[in-house]
């Protein structure tokens, strides 16, 4: 299960972050969303992932399977569209949360920034205020809104390259 609130932001945050992240994704399906994904750490190591993602908002089913290099590259390989490039910078917060922000497509008129915060669950999500300093940078919650997710950016993307 994912729970998780989500923000549009303009740029990142100011502080060091504590992780960076290079990832590439596509999709073979959108409703329900199925997904491949490679995470590189800067510093090394390279996860391979298989995502099947629920509908939901704040919360929905996700269950991710582990690929190794040669599985991901031949499921790359039956993609039809270019990968989502993502950059993904992680911010530890008090509690023990991390803020996740991602710069997607960096280099097409498309791209753009968002922010997420994962809970372990929904009352924690609800209550949750972002500390003062980040309260102005995470003013534009999208939580939940339509069109909002990676699969809906897939689809205003990618679908018109057939």
């Amino acid at each position: 299960m994912e729970i998780e609130r989500r923000w549009r932001v303009r740029s990142w945050p100011s502080g060091t972050p504590a992780a960076v992240l290079t990832m590439e994704q596509g999709y073979f399906s959108t409703r329900p969303a199925i997904r491949i994904r490679a995470e590189a750490f800067s510093g090394g190591g390279t996860r391979y992932v298989l995502c099947f993602k629920g509908r939901g908002g704040l919360c929905r089913e996700e269950i991710e399977l582990e690929l190794d290099a040669e599985r991901y590259r031949r499921l790359q390989g039956m993609l039809e569209h270019p990968m989502i490039c993502k950059e993904q910078r992680r911010y530890p917060l008090p509690g023990g949360l991390t803020l996740e922000v991602n710069q997607v497509d960096r280099d097409r008129e498309s791209g753009f920034f968002y922010a997420e915060v994962e809970f372990s669950d929904v009352q924690a999500a609800r209550a949750w205020m972002p500390p003062e300093p980040l309260r102005a940078y995470l003013a534009d919650e999208v939580t939940g809104q339509p069109g909002q997710s990676m699969a809906a950016y897939w689809e205003r993307t990618r679908s018109s390259l057939l």
